[in-house]
């Protein structure tokens, strides 16, 4: 299919999530400097897919390619895991937001707090661990129409958008892990890079 051609609703299917061991999740995005019907194309079938695999987020390199590009919806997890965001200092409805998408992010801690949660990751099945954040932070991206959006949030969307925009960068969760947190993962880690290298 061609760049410059939109896909219909019906041709908008689930991408391949690739999973530990694939080198996309560790190369660093390129940013993205025209919006065009490929990329519109990419954001459909990410939110497709994030939505398919049950996922609160989904970055770019987690569909094998690597570009400054994450995806967001945090509502189907209000009720366990309430999130809040501020545009200009007035919260907002968080369904005004959802699903977000952010190009060209960068994301910023607003104070001091810290927040320590269970994350998990689509790319790396079977493991879930405790990982400490910046509870508070600022995004800055730029929307699918490459308007710019400047928010705080706090909660699951503060630690989702922290957690896909490391992506962005080649970080996946277990890097922020301890030594010893880590090492009672490695077994299943070694599973999987083992299962990537198959490929």
């Amino acid at each position: 299919m061609k760049s410059g051609t939109k896909k219909t609703p019906a041709e908008i299917q689930p991408l391949e999530v690739v999973k530990y061991g694939h080198p996309a999740l560790r190369s660093k995005g390129v940013a993205i400097k025209i919006i065009d019907d490929a990329i519109v194309n990419l954001v459909e079938e990410m939110i497709v897919t994030m939505y398919e695999e049950e996922g609160c987020g989904l970055a770019a390199q987690q569909v094998g390619r690597s570009l400054q590009l994450a995806v967001v919806d945090v509502m189907p997890a209000m009720e366990d895991r309430p999130s809040y965001a501020w545009v200009d200092g007035r919260e907002i409805e968080l369904d005004s937001l959802m699903p977000l998408v952010m190009i060209n992010p960068e994301v910023k801690p607003v104070g001091e707090g810290r927040s320590r949660d269970t994350e998990g990751c689509l790319s790396i099945p079977g493991i879930q661990d405790e990982v400490d954040r910046p509870a508070r932070v600022r995004v800055i991206c730029k929307d699918l129409s490459g308007s710019t959006l400047d928010f705080e949030a706090e909660g699951l969307l503060a630690r989702a958008a922290q957690h896909e925009i490391d992506h962005l960068n080649g970080i996946l969760f277990i890097d922020h892990l301890s030594p010893e947190s880590l090492e009672e993962h490695l077994p299943q880690l070694r599973k999987l890079q083992a299962k990537a290298l198959e490929f």
